[in-house]
């Protein structure tokens, strides 16, 4: 299997290098082989090539069959023409990769429950959600769009615009997902307002019917939706929704937690090589310093081999080698609790290994 691993920035070489540690071990274990080839994206790749996605990373990752991506952006590239800033390679990998869909769990670790910010009897119910976010439609995609000046004064727009087939994609992902899990997905949208949020909700019960009548759908307008998260995220296990929606309740679902340090993302497409990363930022304060939590990084790995490689044992060691690390009592400093052992990000990694 051959892998693009692009670092990043940041902290993204540090827990890159933590997650293929792992990585080289379960292959190992398991008899796999894996062969990586890295390449830029975001600040460094502006730094060395002038712009945030260069053709040649493209190209490396069109080559291979999974992509594993660090960390990207840092306030060194805050100023520089928004046309370039390092987020615009993020968005252009997705783009030229046809990655569609974003696939993010949202799990509380027993180990973390103290973390969660939601109440203890609201805790005790579990939190296991898989958020699932079209990506490359809607309103950051939709034209036409404009910001200028009228009449004196400044204005701007967005269109929120989406297709039948982008739709019916998105909801196959979502109901595919539902059938390994609980089989359950509430498509989230705005029906009671928007025309577009209309056609998203027929467009998704008729999916369902068309062959998916085994899994149970329910919908939510979005406010509704965000309300339902905080408060019972239990009755929750596939969400389905928008670009613009998905990228807020994908975030409340990871916030909630309270580790955001411990979550993975995949963003997927069909038949093309999936991208996989850790969905906290490049932590540009810590870079450098071996404070990082590479634990997301390395569960992302774990996607990587679950859904682009079809290695499901392979991915459920790498998952019980990290409950069973946070059963030790390891904690980096995002974690951190009374009584636990503090530890860097090297030092995190090795005893995940040590766990393989």
């Amino acid at each position: 299997m051959k892998i693009c691993v692009i670092p990043g920035d940041g902290i993204g070489t540090e827990i890159v290098e933590q997650a293929l540690r792992v990585l080289e071990a379960v292959g190992d274990r398991f008899g796999r082989k894996f062969d990586t080839v890295e390449a830029r994206i975001g600040g460094i790749a502006i730094d060395t090539d002038g712009v945030p996605l260069p053709e040649e990373t493209v190209e490396k990752c069109k080559a291979s069959d999974a992509v594993l991506l660090g960390a990207v952006g840092g306030p060194k590239w805050d100023t520089i023409d928004p046309a370039i800033r390092p987020e615009k390679g993020l968005l252009g990998i997705r783009k030229a990769l046809g990655l569609f869909a974003n696939v993010r769990p949202a799990t509380l670790f027993p180990q973390l429950a103290h973390s969660c910010y939601l109440r203890p009897d609201i805790v005790a119910g579990g939190l296991d959600v898989m958020v699932v976010r079209e990506l490359t439609g809607g309103i950051y995609f939709g034209e036409p769009r404009e910001d200028g000046e009228s009449n004196g004064e400044r204005y701007g727009f967005n269109t929120m615009v989406y297709y039948e087939h982008e739709i019916r994609r998105i909801a196959r992902v979502a109901f595919e997902a539902a059938r390994k899990r609980s089989g359950r997905v509430c498509s989230v949208d705005k029906a009671n307002v928007l025309d577009v949020s209309r056609v998203w909700r027929e467009i998704v019960i008729d999916e369902h019917q068309s062959g998916y009548s085994d899994v149970e759908l329910t919908h939510l307008y979005v406010d509704n939706a965000a309300m339902q998260l905080v408060r019972d995220p239990s009755q929750f296990d596939v969400i389905v929704t928008g670009n613009l929606f998905g990228d807020i309740l994908s975030d409340e679902a990871a916030a909630i937690t309270g580790s955001i340090g411990m979550l993975p993302s995949a963003s997927l497409g069909e038949g093309n090589p999936g991208l996989y990363e850790p969905i906290h930022g490049s932590a540009p304060d810590i870079a450098g310093q071996d404070k990082a939590n590479p634990l997301a990084t390395i569960l992302s790995i774990s996607m990587m081999l679950r859904h682009s490689f079809d290695m499901t044992e392979e991915a459920d060691c790498i998952d019980r080698a990290v409950a069973a690390t946070l059963e030790q009592g390891f904690r980096t400093g995002d974690i951190m609790q009374g009584g636990a052992r503090l530890v860097g990000c090297r030092a995190m990694g090795q005893a995940v290994l040590d766990n393989i």
